[in-house]
């Protein structure tokens, strides 16, 4: 198999989403307005709510929901081989991931920008409303720190990688002022500006981590985790539009660009899928992820196909900054197949790479003995970069080594490989971040209307106090998980929590659709897809508890397990309380007919 091949069925498919179910979606399920004042207009007041351009507001939007899923989790299912990934992140995207992303984001448009909590609260009941606020705040806060600690194994060490991260933060302040400030308007001058001074930015980090200056950004994981939950809080508490979407914004060039540039190397350099179709894993036993292809390669590729943090950003930031319905679809929907792609370039990068080097690096040195493979390029690899490659689990490595491999293969690149390898390490540590500050400053937001409930200057968002109080507390709270976990102990709660609020989110938006059209089989566009997801990730979060955590035993074992189950009874529970709205919202439908 060629992954020529793959690449042009993914758009294929991509392109006809969005042009045919994207606009049915669009026209017919939730019948945009572009006419309809958003609240961005209506409530501005240019801290939180403010009209943003449509393709900033694009390049932020793309940029917060993009984290750690989409480059990691494909790599890591290549464990099972190419197909079973490829198929999940095609269908699951088009049919469930950009339907919840646009539905949320609908909705919330409609219900003044609120967070999804408040949605169900107003859409199902205290009980529901209740019960998904518990649920999003702990799934939120698990979910950044799954995310910040991929962050942090990339920056920790790297001199080039932290100093480009953190070139871009006055950078993106210097963007805003100069949008808002200094030539209100002139978007593609700022955007140039900008975009100009990310690529000095890069250039700049690779002689500097050559210097005698390396060693002022070079930190270990505490500080590098103390830093990044420092900016998280700073990105939530300044206003948006002059440090986080300018930020978030020129990212995505980045992002986009690179990943443009990795589809058309694989034009160029047409690589081969080393990896079968099928392996000898998708019935367990894997030494990557322990369980079946189903429902493991849901879960793993998560954010990829269908994400629950989604939810929370379309319910977040992006609908107080959206200045028309029309541009609806062209958010919700397209950002998330942009999503899914660069989770195909990234299975494809994995499944280029040999099968004895795939394992070799995602596996301890002596799982990958018993596995009877051997290595055909690694060694030669990682003389090139400089680093031992070897039992680098994670994904972020191998990923990188695949982006290295396919752009080292073009014309007159081969001296460059080096240079490749730690460019793609830097990538994916600025490609995550974007999702980390967003995420907090979404936290903000829900702790604050919570906390609105118990005093009520709480939840005023302009309140500084309130402001302050909660962006440090959800800062503390994910950073306090990175400094006392590993890979091993948050990944896997982080893939059951994201799914099981895709879930949440899918019942909410039923809920949603089935109230507001004259059609209720419309409401089949997320009810077919929660079933689907709530079977997968109540079968997946058991697996974990019975092969998982159980077995290893120990506090960590059983508070994994505690945690899984209570999410697993919130998710119950919400699910119940929207059956029952279903049920009643049909029987009035039926009535008056």
């Amino acid at each position: 198999m060629n992954a020529l091949h793959l690449l042009l069925v993914s758009l294929l498919v991509f392109a006809l989403a969005y042009r045919y179910y994207a606009a049915f979606l669009a026209a017919k399920v939730l019948a945009f307005d572009p006419e309809k004042t958003t609240p961005a207009h209506s409530l501005n007041d240019g801290h939180d709510y403010k009209p943003t351009n449509r393709w900033v507001l694009f390049g932020h939007h793309f940029a917060a929901i993009a984290g750690a899923g989409p480059l990691v989790g494909p790599v890591l299912a290549a464990q099972f081989g190419y197909l079973p990934g490829f198929v999940w992140i095609l269908v699951g995207s088009v049919l469930a991931g950009a339907v919840h992303d646009m539905v949320i984001l609908f909705a919330s448009v409609r219900h003044n920008g609120l967070s999804l909590n408040e949605i169900a609260r107003i859409e199902i009941g205290k009980l529901g409303g209740g019960a998904t606020t518990v649920a999003v705040l702990f799934i939120l806060i698990t979910a950044l720190a799954g995310l910040a600690l991929v962050v942090v194994g990339a920056l920790a060490q790297s001199a080039w990688a932290t100093f480009t991260i953190a070139a871009t933060i006055p950078i993106a302040i210097l963007v805003g002022l100069y949008m808002e400030k200094f030539r209100p308007g002139k978007v593609f001058e700022a955007s140039f500006i900008g975009f100009v001074l990310i690529l000095m930015a890069v250039t700049l980090g690779e002689p500097l981590a050559k210097s005698s200056y390396a060693g002022w950004f070079l930190f270990d994981k505490n500080r590098i985790t103390i830093l990044l939950a420092a900016y998280g809080a700073l990105a939530s508490i300044l206003p948006v539009w002059l440090l986080l979407a300018q930020r978030d914004y020129l990212s995505s060039y980045l992002k986009i660009g690179t990943i443009g540039a990795l589809a058309l190397g694989i034009l160029w350099v047409r690589p081969e899928i080393n990896a079968p179709a099928f392996s000898a894993f998708v019935g367990g036993g894997g030494p990557i992820i322990p369980g079946k292809v189903w429902p493991y390669v849901c879960i793993t590729i998560a954010c990829g196909a269908i994400s629950g943090f989604h939810s929370l950003i379309s319910s977040g930031t992006t609908p107080k900054m959206l200045g028309s319905e029309r541009d609806i679809r062209f958010i919700g929907y397209g950002a998330m197949l942009t999503e899914a792609f660069v989770s195909l370039m990234a299975l494809i990068a994995a499944c280029a790479l040999a099968p004895g080097d795939y394992f070799a690096i995602n596996v301890p040195v002596e799982t990958f003995q018993k596995l009877g493979l051997s290595t055909v390029n690694l060694q030669n690899m990682s003389a090139a970069v400089g680093e031992q490659l070897q039992g680098r689990a994670g994904g972020a490595v191998s990923l990188a080594v695949g982006m290295a491999q396919i752009f080292s293969s073009i014309p007159g690149m081969r001296h460059l490989l080096a240079y490749w390898y730690h460019f793609a390490i830097m990538f994916e540590a600025l490609f995550i971040l974007t999702t980390v500050d967003a995420g907090t400053r979404v936290a903000r937001y829900i702790l604050q209307e919570a906390g609105g409930r118990v005093y009520k200057p709480m939840g005023d968002i302009h309140w500084w106090p309130g402001v302050v109080i909660c962006s440090v507390a959800v800062s503390a709270a994910w950073a306090a998980m990175v400094m006392g976990g590993n890979i091993s102990t948050i990944w896997p709660m982080f893939g059951v929590s994201n799914q099981l609020l895709a879930t949440i989110a899918l019942a909410i938006g039923t809920t949603f659709i089935l109230r507001r059209t004259s059609k209720p089989v419309y409401a089949l566009t997320t009810f077919l897809p929660f079933v689907f997801m709530f079977a997968t990730t109540v079968y997946a979060g058991v697996l974990n508890i019975v092969h998982n955590y159980l077995p290893k035993g120990g506090t960590t074992g059983y508070i994994n397990t505690a945690l899984t189950l209570i999410m697993l009874a919130l998710s119950a529970l919400i699910a119940a309380v929207c059956a029952r709205s279903w049920l009643s919202l049909l029987n009035k439908d039926k009535n008056a007919a």
